[in-house]
């Protein structure tokens, strides 16, 4: 008899065909937002669970979801799962990582750029038909070529809009993170480690790829906003709550900094109101990632980890991204 999983997400029917060859497979085809209570209540009796980054998965959900054996995820962010609960229940966890790398890279920067250039405040401003003449400084923003880049967390996706903008535009690269890169990347780069204050004083353009931790939350307040040149801009990529997006709202409708682009909020899909009033702001529903070679890339590697976690397929036993590996062979999944 197949395990039983559900995909707690729609996703692309290629996929959940090769689920099926495996599995029997319970779907959201609706794409319903479950609450918590439903979403244990749909768990039950399942083997593996299929999600993304909306779906949490914590102490209470493992202990009333005993044959729970995979959480396999296909997002790269993880905040939403308890990874120790999980290792602590034999469960075995996975992410999506690398596969988005470069294209949630290229979506940065070009968020950063239309941010620079105020490219959805004119349009709106086109829409409207309010344009009547050319001026000299009509929607006059901030050169992105030989500025300042400033980024905050250098791991894969952070060296990858670092690289953008050095060999791309020419700019000096300033970072910080919790550790240096190696010197040869940073020559590469021609990046050079800076604490957080400093990044913050320095940088025309400050581009926001930490994780999402307790320690991370509200990284950026009115404090470190207060840091930065008016004339700066903000793009976060990372995750909502890195950012705390009253004192961002508050900081851009004074005009502390120029301008922000940003992909994720604090308790999204809701946003602040806040930043729905500010004009010199660019506003995008969490698609960093969202090309289609890439979205697919994603899916897949989710079902290759829950594939093999579940003692399927021709890697059965070695999930290749999972994150708790040392819980396989345990009793869950032996």
């Amino acid at each position: 008899m197949k395990p039983s999983v559900l995909v707690a997400l729609r996703v692309f029917p290629e996929v959940v065909a090769r689920l099926r060859e495996h599995f029997e497979v319970e779907t959201n085809d609706a794409d319903a937002d479950w609450p918590q209570a439903e979403l244990i209540a749909r768990l039950q009796g399942q083997a593996g669970a299929y999600i993304t980054g909306a779906q949490r998965i914590d102490a209470a959900l493992l202990a009333a979801c005993p044959q729970l054996r995979a959480v396999c995820s296909m997002a790269v962010g993880y905040n939403n799962i308890d990874v120790p609960a999980c290792t602590a229940h034999g469960v075995l966890v996975s992410n999506a990582p690398d596969v988005l790398t470069e294209t949630t890279a290229d979506f940065g920067f070009a968020l950063m750029m239309a941010t620079a250039r105020r490219i959805t405040e004119s349009e709106h401003y086109l829409r409207r038909g309010e344009w009547s003449k050319w001026s000299v400084d009509l929607f006059a923003g901030s050169d992105v070529h030989g500025a300042t880049l400033g980024v905050l967390g250098m791991g894969r996706i952070g060296q990858a809009i670092a690289r953008r903008g050095a060999l791309g535009f020419g700019m000096k690269v300033a970072y910080h993170n919790r550790s240096k890169l190696d010197p040869a990347i940073e020559a590469e780069l021609g990046a050079r480690w800076v604490n957080k204050e400093d990044l913050l004083r320095q940088c025309d353009h400050l581009v926001i790829v930490v994780p999402y931790s307790a320690a991370s939350h509200h990284l950026i307040g009115a404090a470190e906003l207060a840091l930065m040149k008016p004339t700066a801009t903000l793009t976060n990529i990372a995750r909502g709550g890195i950012v705390d997006d009253a004192a961002l709202a508050d900081a851009l409708r004074r005009k502390a900094i120029a301008a922000a682009g940003l992909d994720v909020f604090e308790g999204e899909p809701a946003v602040h109101p806040g930043l729905l009033t500010v004009p010199n702001v660019v506003l995008t529903p969490h698609i960093a990632s969202a090309s289609l070679p890439t979205r697919m890339a994603m899916a897949q590697l989710a079902a290759d980890n829950l594939i093999a976690a579940l003692g399927c397929g021709p890697n059965k036993g070695r999930p290749p991204t999972a994150l708790n590996p040392e819980v396989l062979g345990t009793a869950r999944l032996a």
